[in-house]
């Protein structure tokens, strides 16, 4: 390995967004090198590299944006974001480090939207007819773990996926696709290039409206179940529950919109026996790594069995493909918009791109409801009035969010639950195996879940 690939494989594994952690990485090579931002010799440059990382008989791509620096010339608040020193080209010693966090750098890179002309196979690209207004640094987000995301002032986000998939990245599709909608933040500008390897360009980042003073709809919605629970009574009522009505119906719209813009179909009978199959295998493996799972397996088998004997096509499109709280955000003006149209970020983009049922997304944000009263009960076991009005939360507004879906257009979930059964369990098993592998404090919640619905189906309304 170069200077440069050993000093990112001490650094890549500690990053949020390395999926890999927990495996040895074997090799790290750096497949491409493209220069955006260069000040001249004494000033910082801002490099583009995608990195492959060999682990255990795999492979991942990530995008890496790195700073370098003469050596001595950091300034203190960069030092923490250093990786290590390397030798230029010409021999000079230079530090690199991590150039999310290096304001004078992140400006140049929205001047590069401004200017969009194509820099060794990288190219900027703008909407037709956007006019980048430029003059602000980067704010980088906390919270997100498998991209990076910067904020310029009260303009833009620009969001870079470090996983790097060949062709276009769903997020930025589906935004075009949704173009004037006001349940999305409005797509500006994204960034692309040609890899080695690759037939396809591939997004490297999407520009984008930002929202100033929107709330996180995860937030919002565990704020007002704890707050219900520290009344002490037995109330069901919250005051989320028109949130959760009107956030069913923007779904339903957003679903709508996107069955109108990009290409629909439907799976045939035989078709959806053979997704049950591959539930059904998601359970078994789950279990078997999962113990605990194993005695409700019988149970989600029937709904499996059930969903299996379902004896019409199933409508597919594209959805949003990774729905739950955390993935929407209540404006100033009460509305809802949707992000991270990304879908499940670990899984192809080629995977990502195929159409589903939109009760996937449906369920998907079920099961956020469910989350959201099972992360107040972590650390209570033992607590039955906490757990009764958590669980009552929970209930509501799952009730409310599927009401609204079915007035906003979408398909009744009251009328195809065997359908929604599945995906619900589905969804489960996957945050089962999340959760025992990532967070086991937290596998109570995807379990009592599934123990909960394996007795009687759920009731929408």
């Amino acid at each position: 390995m170069s200077q440069l690939e050993e000093l990112l494989a001490v650094w890549i594994p500690r990053q949020r967004w390395f999926s890999g952690k927990g495996i040895p990485i074997q090799q790290i090579r750096v497949e491409s090198r493209h220069t955006l931002v260069s000040a001249g010799p004494e000033g910082p440059d801002l490099n583009l590299l995608v990195v492959r990382a060999g682990q255990r008989g795999r492979s991942s791509r990530y995008q890496v944006l790195l700073g370098s620096r003469p050596s001595r010339s950091l300034p203190a608040d960069l030092a923490g974001t250093a990786i290590g020193v390397c030798q230029s080209p010409g021999g000079r010693s230079r530090v690199i480090y991590d150039a999310a966090h290096d304001t004078q750098l992140t400006a140049m890179l929205l001047e590069r939207f401004a200017a969009p002309a194509a820099a060794g196979g990288v190219r900027f690209r703008t909407l037709r007819g956007e006019r980048i207004r430029t003059g602000s640094a980067g704010r980088l987000l906390t919270g997100e773990q498998s991209n990076t995301s910067l904020v310029f002032g009260e303009d833009y986000v620009l969001k870079t996926f470090r996983r790097v998939w060949p062709g276009p990245n769903p997020d930025l599709e589906l935004n075009r696709a949704l173009y004037g909608s006001p349940y999305v933040a409005r797509p500006c500008g994204w960034i692309e290039a040609d890899l080695p390897g690759y037939a396809e360009a591939t997004t490297l980042a999407m520009l984008q409206d930002y929202i100033p003073g929107a709330s996180d709809g995860w937030v919002l919605a565990t704020a007002d179940a704890e707050a219900l629970t520290r009344g002490g009574g037995r109330e069901a009522e919250t005051s989320f529950t028109g949130d959760a009505a009107l956030l069913g119906r923007t779904t339903a719209e957003v679903h709508s919109a996107l069955a109108r813009t990009l290409p629909t179909d439907v799976l045939s009978v035989t078709a959806v026996a053979e997704l049950a199959d591959a539930m059904v295998e998601r359970l078994a493996m789950a279990s078997a790594e999962v113990p605990e799972l194993a005695e409700h397996a019988p149970r989600v088998m029937e709904a499996y069995a059930d969903f299996a004997r379902v004896d019409e096509p199933l409508p597919i499109q594209r959805v949003h493909g990774d729905y739950h709280l955390g993935q929407v955000i209540r404006t100033r003006s009460g509305g809802w918009v949707l992000l991270d149209f990304e879908g499940e970020p670990n899984v192809s983009v080629a995977e990502r791109r195929r159409p589903s049922s939109p009760l996937r997304d449906v369920a998907g944000m079920l099961r956020s409801f469910d989350y959201a009263a099972g992360y107040l009960l972590v650390g209570h076991p033992d607590d039955e009035e906490l757990e009764w009005s958590a669980r009552a939360w929970a209930r509501a507004n799952r009730e409310a969010f599927c009401r609204g879906y079915a007035d906003g257009g979408g398909a009744d979930p009251e009328k195809h639950l065997a359908v929604l059964r599945a995906f619900e369990f589905d969804k489960a098993v996957y945050e089962v195996l999340y959760e025992a592998r990532n967070r086991p404090h937290w596998l109570r919640v995807p379990l009592e879940s599934i123990a909960s619905a394996a007795v009687a189906p759920p009731v929408p309304r």
